[in-house]
């Protein structure tokens, strides 16, 4: 008998010799978007293993630093969907993103991985977009050199070397882009509602910055929608943990 995530269709892979679950859907791309100050490095890290055991080749934008971050990334999501239906999604704020471009593209979005969401409407006081105000104006401050050490200062190894080759990636448009995606809404809970695609959310219990409540509060408003969980602390020797807790989701709301 073959477990739960295996019933809605698998395959053997014969060059890899795996048992390889099929996407519930009739799409066969699955483009993710990073977060805020985070780089496709990271989505990679997360994602694509995760999206190869359900079928799905993995599209990973990098991001495009400044005042155009944003756009571009909408932009790479109508680029994949141009001849078929992809499933959307990201972190955080891909995440935020990927919900946004699937409310004005339903036709073309075949289901929605949505990790760490930061929060819903406008960002007003979410300790997301806070943080990311905060960080933006230490780099105007001090310089992107010493605002990274400040920033990596009392975190764990792991997220330090995350931080520390995302930001730097992003030169001397580290703080526009910091504050284009702390300023940028994401859809209410009403327009979640609206979203009929099949949808997995990930939470962590242990982020103070993307709070367990607000990944909650986006499952109840999506139609269909599951959610799992990990932790921070999990993610830091397994990145997958957070790709594979998304799919999983993704998988679960595509069965009900």
């Amino acid at each position: 008998m073959h477990n739960q995530v295996n019933r809605v269709g698998y395959e053997e892979d014969k060059e890899r010799g795996v048992s390889v679950t099929q996407p519930p859907t009739g799409a066969r791309t699955a483009v993710l978007l990073p977060g805020t100050g985070s780089d496709d490095v990271f989505v990679r890290s997360v994602f694509d293993v995760p999206l190869a055991a359900v079928g799905l080749k993995a599209v990973l934008p990098a991001p495009i630093p400044g005042a155009d971050l944003v756009s571009a990334h909408l932009a790479a999501l109508d680029e994949a969907a141009r001849d078929e239906p992809i499933v959307a999604g990201g972190i955080s704020l891909g995440a935020h993103l990927a919900a946004e471009w699937a409310l004005r593209n339903p036709d073309r979005c075949a289901g929605l991985l949505l990790a760490l969401p930061g929060w819903h409407g406008k960002p007003e006081a979410a300790p997301a977009a806070v943080a990311a105000r905060y960080s933006a104006a230490s780099v105007r401050a001090l310089g992107p050199t010493a605002a990274i050490a400040a920033a990596i200062a009392d975190v764990p190894g792991w997220l330090a070397t995350e931080l520390t080759r995302a930001w730097t990636g992003y030169g001397d448009a580290l703080a526009d882009s910091l504050d284009t995606a702390a300023d940028r809404p994401a859809p209410t809970l009403d327009e979640l509602a609206g979203l009929t695609m099949p949808c997995g959310v990930a939470g962590c219990t242990d982020d103070a910055i993307h709070p367990l409540e607000i990944a909650t509060a986006w499952t109840r408003a999506l139609p269909r929608a599951a959610l799992c969980t990990t932790r921070l602390e999990i993610i830091g020797v397994d990145p997958e943990a957070l790709g594979r807790a998304t799919v999983l989701a993704w998988l679960k709301a595509s069965q009900g």
